[in-house]
């Protein structure tokens, strides 16, 4: 298996444990030590260390159930023990009883540790809603 798959499967991990709430397994995908991070989307979703980390998941699988990860686009770059992926997905959720897809951007750093890749960081957003195709601003409001 080359760098580049071994690395999209970690993706694939991430997804099955995030829809599976499975809070062990998701943080097994990151690297061990404390010097993780991560942003999502929610404005306050900026946090460091694994304590961090796995309260915003706990958050996560309070407030939903994921049942599938969809991806799209994808840029996946590997350089020695380092990897950078760039990924267009739509989440699959169920909040009460509700069906919803968010649709996703994510970037996520990750570091080879002897055989396995392990996520260092993931950030993820949402394309502006305000933002016309083809402008490079959302529109903002006027002061």
């Amino acid at each position: 298996m080359g760098e580049e798959q071994a690395v999209m499967l970690t993706l694939e991990e991430y997804a099955a444990t995030y829809c599976a709430k499975d809070i062990d397994g998701l943080m097994a995908v990151f690297d061990d030590g404390e010097d993780i991070s991560m942003i999502g989307t929610g404005a306050d979703e900026l946090c460091s260390g694994r304590s961090q980390v796995r309260s915003v998941f706990e958050r996560n699988f309070a407030e939903a159930t994921a049942t599938k990860f969809e991806w799209h686009w994808k840029h996946v770059i590997v350089t020695g023990s380092c990897a950078v992926v760039a990924v267009k997905l739509t989440i699959h959720l169920t909040i009460e009883d509700q069906k919803i897809t968010v649709p996703i951007r994510w970037t996520v750093s990750l570091i080879k540790r002897g055989d396995n890749w392990k996520w260092l960081h993931r950030h993820a957003s949402a394309a502006a809603g305000s933002q016309e195709e083809g402008t490079a601003y959302p529109e903002g409001e006027s002061k």
